[in-house]
């Protein structure tokens, strides 16, 4: 079983107003509403290729009980925990001559509502697979990645990380099967600047050095490099096309390499797969379908062969 951990999901309400002026009354040429956060993204993006999964996190208020509602209209089974205190967030994402975003708190987490949370992590199984995402709300520990990680550490998962500095570095000492930085925060964790595929591959491998099983760096238009735990390295171009949404495109890249890596086990498979995927997903207004991601792997097969 797949599960998903989004720690401050949102409901994201992204309006266009064509000429947004301040301090006067603006009117909208579109409205939508979408689920919000990565976890939540990455079980979106697994079950349009064909793979269930389980989104865990917290829900408050009216906002919450319309978050679950939306996924589980998707078809995503939601077994979030109920915060008593404030409301899941609503992240306004204003497009106009600029675009603006007006993030959300989320809600009171409580020791209480932790503990729950342990309590359903408790019940995952051997051969279970764990996805972290995302920032952690200033009302819980930080260290709540790494506390987790250790609290589990019995158990035979694969765990995948998707978080930013110590939030990362922390893990490391247990062993996440994959992790995934950008090639930026890549360069923030050794305080380098890292724009060459040369460059991501040697800071890989230091991550993996220290403890990471699988290293995913996306680098948005010059593509990505995965290095692997059997020592591979694979290196990919973006697929061409046009970006039109980048919003959840890193998310993307971790459901595709998990349905590529559960569909054969093959590291080179799960790679390409997750790079398609999460180029499908900038291509579009949406999460990446399936039908857009075979679509790519067959125009990036066509070209290798040429």
């Amino acid at each position: 079983m797949i599960y998903t951990l989004t720690f401050n999901p949102s409901l994201d309400y992204i309006v266009t107003v064509p000429q947004f002026t301040c301090g006067v009354v603006n009117r909208t040429s579109g409205e939508l509403i979408y689920p919000g956060g990565k976890g939540i993204n990455v079980s979106m993006v697994l079950k349009n290729l064909g793979y269930d999964s389980t989104a865990l996190g917290f829900l408050a208020g009216f906002t919450g009980d319309k978050l679950k509602s939306l996924l589980e209209d998707k078809g995503i089974r939601a077994d979030f925990i109920a915060v008593k205190e404030g409301m899941t967030r609503i992240n306004v994402k204003l497009r106009s001559e600029q675009e603006t975003e007006i993030n959300g708190q989320g809600p009171a987490i409580g020791a209480d509502d932790i503990g729950r949370l342990y309590a359903q992590l408790d019940a995952l199984r051997d051969g279970d697979i764990l996805v972290m995402a995302g920032s952690i709300p200033d009302v819980m520990p930080q260290t709540i990645y790494m506390d987790i990680m250790k609290h589990l550490q019995a158990k035979d998962l694969k765990i995948v990380v998707d978080a930013t500095k110590d939030l990362l570095v922390n893990v490391l000492q247990y062993h996440p099967f994959l992790i995934k930085p950008n090639n930026h925060e890549l360069g923030e964790i050794f305080r380098v600047r890292i724009t060459e595929k040369g460059e991501v591959i040697r800071y890989a491998r230091k991550l993996q050095e220290m403890g990471a099983r699988n290293v995913l760096v996306s680098m948005a238009g010059d593509g990505a490099v995965l290095v692997a735990e059997d020592k591979a390295v694979y290196q990919a171009d973006a697929p061409r096309g046009e970006v039109i949404n980048s919003v959840g495109a890193g998310d993307s890249m971790v459901a595709g390499f998990l349905a590529g890596f559960l569909e054969q086990e093959d590291y080179r498979k799960a790679f390409a797969m997750g790079v398609c995927t999460g180029s499908a997903s900038a291509f579009s207004e949406e999460l990446a379908v399936k039908e857009d991601v075979m679509r790519l792997m067959e125009q990036e097969g066509r070209d290798e062969d040429q």
